[in-house]
């Protein structure tokens, strides 16, 4: 492999950042532009979330979306940001060889990761307060080596993520399952919670003792700093969902306001110019108007 080939593959640059000094952070995005400013913004990679790509088809995340939807949100993204894409693929969209499929598909694609999950599908989002059933370990577990026997390049990842903690199991059933993950092959492993205080992803970490990088997502936890999390081992943190959540509130405002003026001018100072449209687009001609 040359050094160029180590720098600029994106799932090379993704495993140079995980095996560095500070806590590699990324953030979820939905489409091309979200991914754009998510780059702009200086974080590390975009996270193609199911959750987001879910939303903006108006959809609840539910397992409606379909691998070729999901693929094609990754691609757009990760045609025109130079930072890796991590694709979250839900339940790997069914049994192993689903999984070997959609390996094969995001590898060939250029995304850089991948990361399934070990609930049943059909699954439904991990906040949702519904039943939140895991598959076996074992069955996980055959997942992951059918994703890893499928990748042709040993640089791209296969993160998988375990919603033990989100099902109520408890940080021991967590940890093993976390084991039987890297012990499958597994290049990272997320662990998910859901509550508000980050004590046992703080106590998971404290007691991993593989050489295989976890996934944090501060979503619900949210006072906790990347640091203290790194300090338990987590190499990557994932703010899941922020950046959307950004963007519909404050359409939300705008176009009230909008509705309420009746007039265009009223919400030019809340709203991106459209000079700054066409340079996130790359547009090659200025924007101009006319007298």
């Amino acid at each position: 492999m040359s050094e160029n080939a180590t720098t600029t593959n994106k799932s090379a640059r993704l495993r140079e950042l995980l095996a560095g000094p500070r806590p590699v952070a990324a953030v979820g995005a939905h489409d091309g532009l979200s991914a754009k400013l998510v780059e702009q913004a200086g974080f590390d990679a975009v996270w193609c979330s199911s959750f987001e790509v879910s939303a903006s088809y108006g959809l609840p995340d539910a397992s409606l979306v379909t691998m070729t939807q999901f693929l094609a949100a990754a691609e757009a993204m990760d045609a025109i940001i130079d930072i890796p894409v991590i694709a979250d693929c839900d339940t790997g969209f069914g049994g192993p060889l689903n999984v070997a499929f959609a390996v094969e598909r995001y590898e060939r694609a250029g995304i850089a990761a991948m990361c399934i999950e070990d609930k049943l599908f059909p699954k439904i989002n991990s906040f949702a307060d519904a039943g939140q059933d895991l598959l076996p370990t074992k069955e996980f577990a055959l997942k992951i080596e059918a994703g890893k026997q499928t990748q042709k390049d040993e640089r791209f990842l296969l993160i998988a993520r375990t919603e033990a903690l989100i099902s109520g199991q408890g940080v021991p059933e967590a940890l093993e399952r976390a084991h039987a993950y890297a012990d499958a092959g597994a290049d990272a492993v997320l662990v998910h919670s859901k509550s508000r205080r980050p004590d046992d992803i703080l106590e998971l970490g404290d007691a991993w003792d593989r050489d295989v990088p976890l996934v944090a997502v501060p979503t619900t936890y949210a006072s906790v700093e990347e640091k203290a999390l790194f300090d338990a081992g987590y190499r990557l943190v994932i703010y899941a969902n922020q950046g959307m959540r950004a963007a519909v509130k404050n359409m939300r405002e705008v176009l009230g306001k909008l509705r309420v003026e009746g007039r265009a001018e009223s919400v030019d100072a809340d709203i991106a110019t459209m000079p700054e449209i066409f340079a996130l687009q790359g547009m090659t001609a200025a924007f101009r108007t006319a007298p």
